[in-house]
């Protein structure tokens, strides 16, 4: 009995998840197809279980089938990308991982897990092809990104800010700037970028958090026809971005085995495209950002040593809007003009007490909350003249200390700060309930030891 209920609970899940599960047996027939794999392949389940995979094979050539070349080899292919037409003829694109399933010494078949990566994939082409487009020389592009002129801030953090990043854009060394979400890493690129003598040439950013590594790599380095199924000629933005400057944002999030790829490129200076044997020579000023702190970062194993340092040649940081005393209100009042503009109005100022509460606020999202709060303040604002403390948007969060209870309406703080808050004090109260044992208080909380440090660390938690 207690076998089948097992079967039963191992068919619901495999007819649950997204992913895409084909498993043959060692004489290659259909054992498993689930539901996912079933719609991504545009097959009907029946034409595919209990037959020989070979049989439904129409568009794929079996020698490109990884499933039989696992059977075959009995060898694990990981993270392998795959172009084929389905059965409609549609091209998708998948990330497979196909492993032989061996029971003793004994193969009994192959198990590949699909992933259905085509949106992502015409999403990635066509970002490639709109960059390739739009910074081909011949169309003597326009300059359309920011400069230090675009900078707002008065407070003595961002105008050191501001100094170190003039003086970046003097050279051509690489740039890390770490800085919290909505604080405008971007903007002190693309000023470094524009203010630079490379200024007339290409200004490309990838967000390294958006896309898989395989894909990613692709986008990064180029592919070649040939180098996995479906691969054309295209060249990647490093060779896009030839003459200019690369941005990479969010490092961070890039995998670590992609990390030691971009590192050999910041050493000498060549590409090799995916799937290709030449390598290909850029002048490419490249600048990293980080939404982490570069000592998390590396402490956690998030960023190669060797290529932190690599990239840590020239470091900015850029202060939280919090910490910028009246910049707040310099930023409220010209995204106050920028949206007088944009909805016809005529806000003329801040009330007092309007004023406070925008200096009052923690900022979790930085100057992109800013502009949020004002737009939609003014928004909601009919022939006022005077943005009072009423009318503007936010939502604060709020706990009661005394239920232990914490109340966050719909649109207040961003979930990670309301989350870190509770976070940080249950710590504290566990290590209260555990007389300042750290390792009695992990227990408590179901952590290690060295997570739990790593978490009072990253709150200032000490303890005697």
């Amino acid at each position: 009995m207690k076998e089948e209920i097992y079967s039963e609970v191992i068919e619901k899940i495999i007819e649950s998840i997204d992913e895409g599960i084909h498993f043959i047996d060692k004489d290659g027939n259909t054992i498993i197809y689930n539901n996912s794999m079933a719609k991504l392949e545009q097959m009907d389940k029946k034409d595919v279980l209990n037959k020989p995979f070979v049989d439904v094979l129409q568009s794929m050539e079996i020698k490109n089938s990884t499933l039989l070349k696992v059977l075959k080899n009995k060898k694990d292919i990981k993270d392998n990308v795959q172009k084929y037409l389905n059965k409609d003829g549609k091209e998708i694109t998948t990330i497979n991982n196909t492993v032989p399933i061996v029971v003793g010494e004994k193969l009994i078949g192959a198990l590949e897990v699909s992933k259905n990566m085509t949106q992502i994939q015409m999403l990635s082409e066509q970002i490639l092809k709109l960059k390739e487009s739009k910074f081909n020389k011949s169309n003597n592009p326009e300059k359309l990104g920011y400069n230090f002129d675009d900078i707002i801030g008065e407070s003595e953090s961002i105008q050191k800010s501001i100094k170190i990043s003039k003086k970046a854009s003097k050279s051509d060394a690489t740039v890390l700037i770490y800085g919290e979400t909505g604080t405008g890493k971007e903007l002190i690129s693309q000023s470094i970028h524009y203010d630079s003598k490379r200024c007339d040439q290409p200004f490309i950013a990838q967000n390294c958090a958006a896309l898989p590594e395989s894909l990613l790599e692709g986008i990064l380095f180029g592919t070649v026809k040939g180098g996995f199924t479906g691969a054309v000629d295209r060249p990647g933005l490093f060779e896009q971005a030839n003459k200019g400057t690369l941005l990479l944002d969010e490092i961070n999030s890039m995998p670590l085995q992609l990390q030691a790829k971009l590192l050999r490129v910041l050493q000498e200076g060549y590409v090799r495209r995916v799937g290709g044997t030449k390598d290909i020579y850029v002048d490419v000023r490249v600048i990293a950002t980080t939404n982490e702190n570069p000592i998390d970062i590396l402490s956690e194993g998030k960023i190669r040593k060797d290529l932190y340092y690599r990239l840590n040649v020239i470091y900015i940081q850029i202060p939280p809007l919090r910490e910028r005393g009246n910049d707040i209100i310099l930023l409220s009042n010209k995204f106050i003009e920028k949206y007088n503009k944009k909805l016809s109005k005529s806000i003329k100022s801040i009330c007092d007490m309007g004023i406070k509460k925008l200096r009052n606020h923690y900022w979790q999202g930085n100057v992109r909350e800013l502009e949020n709060t004002i737009y939609s303040s003014m928004s909601m604002m009919d022939d006022e003249e005077i943005l009072t403390e009423d009318m503007i948007n936010i939502n604060e969060y709020k706990t009661n200390v005394a239920e232990n209870m914490y109340v966050v309406d719909i649109d207040a703080r961003p979930l990670d700060w309301v989350v870190a808050d509770i976070e940080e004090r249950y710590i504290n109260e566990a290590l209260n309930k555990a007389n300042e044992n750290v390792t009695k208080a992990a227990a408590i909380l179901g952590l290690c030891r060295q997570n739990l440090q790593y978490k009072m660390k990253k709150y200032n938690i000490t303890r005697k």
